[in-house]
């Protein structure tokens, strides 16, 4: 395949339309269960909704991946092999894929359709990408976004599938498929039910000098000024007070947003198949504008012109914007 494919997020119908309009080479989205990592209230498909996404998708040239990214309790996997069943069934390009055992069942009963190894399984060494790919097939691995353009050329140069990373969104450096942070507070699980922060534990409290505090499970995670915009209270990008800074301060990672514009012609000469945009809790219209800005930057880094990329600036998810680990130039 040829590389800088573009995969787009679709939390939802509406959302998959638009994408794909907007100029999307492939789109990724889950059922309405806890199958895949966003398993929220409004967001996701139904088996009908996404055989009509399926069939305006392939209608209009674009793939479409579902994911299936979260892990099986002991004793419930029929859901996700249910959930396999059904997308075999629709005819899903592909599946993302975390733990093993879906994998297997998979590539045992679909081996005609590829897998991908999602984020969630934290595979970033050679060996682990290798062994992916020996016992189930995987045809593409999703990097996580700890790691450096220099590691990422070497890590394709030891592999036998696709690289795909994150190029826009949520800076999330957490290990994915490994925290249990909402799990301690409200009892889901962002790896077994695909809920980070569920929105049943999430409440807004005007305090008396008009600042708002966000809270979860009835705990604070953070508090915000008058002037200041709210945001989602996720426990790792929380500020917090502590006797050595009671003014509070982000305790785990700040919420900034992940911007690798200006670094896609490095991706590409690295050897990315595919960059992925993060965003399926967000709206139709940061989909288009994101989706579209990001079309027209790859095109015009294919056909050797300078990529206008000024719009993405505006569509970031809160004050600051980073390029992580990937701007590091040398091995850590």
């Amino acid at each position: 395949m040829s590389l800088a494919e573009l995969i787009c997020p679709a939390g939802t119908p509406a959302a998959l339309r638009t994408a794909v309009d907007a100029g999307a080479d492939a789109v990724y989205c889950g059922f309405q269960d806890a199958t895949n990592a966003r398993n929220f209230p409004g967001l996701n498909f139904t088996p009908d909704e996404l055989a009509e996404a399926v069939t305006y998708a392939h209608a209009r040239g674009t793939k479409v991946l579902l994911a299936l990214n979260t892990y099986p309790p002991a004793g419930k996997v029929d859901l996700w092999r249910h959930a396999a069943d059904t997308g075999a069934r629709l005819g899903v390009d592909a599946f993302i894929v975390a733990d093993m055992g879906v994998a297997d069942y998979i590539a045992r009963m679909y081996p005609g359709i590829r897998l991908h190894l999602s984020v969630q399984a934290a595979a970033s060494s050679p060996e682990a990408i290798r062994y992916y790919c020996e016992n189930f097939g995987v045809k593409r691995v999703v990097l996580p976004r700890i790691l450096t353009i220099p590691e990422i050329r070497q890590i394709r140069r030891e592999i036998p599938c696709e690289i795909e990373t994150f190029i826009f969104g949520n800076h999330g450096l957490m290990v994915e498929g490994r925290c249990s942070l909402t799990n301690y507070l409200t009892g889901q699980s962002t790896n077994m039910d695909g809920v980070c922060s569920p929105a049943s534990d999430v409440e807004y409290v005007r305090d008396a000098d008009g600042s708002m505090s966000s809270q979860l499970a009835g705990f604070t995670i953070d508090r915000f000024g008058p002037e200041e915009k709210a945001g989602y209270p996720t426990i790792c990008k929380g500020r917090y007070a502590a006797p050595h800074r009671p003014e509070g301060y982000y305790a785990f990672e700040e919420p900034i947003s992940l911007n690798l514009s200006r670094l896609l012609p490095e991706l590409i000469e690295a050897g990315v198949h595919a960059f992925k945009i993060e965003g399926r809790q967000r709206s139709k219209s940061y989909v288009r504008g994101v989706v579209r800005a990001f079309r027209a930057a790859v095109d015009d880094i294919k056909a050797g012109r300078e990529a206008n990329i000024a719009d993405l600036i505006a569509l970031t998810e809160g004050q600051k914007q980073t390029q992580g680990a990937f701007e590091t130039k040398k091995w850590r």
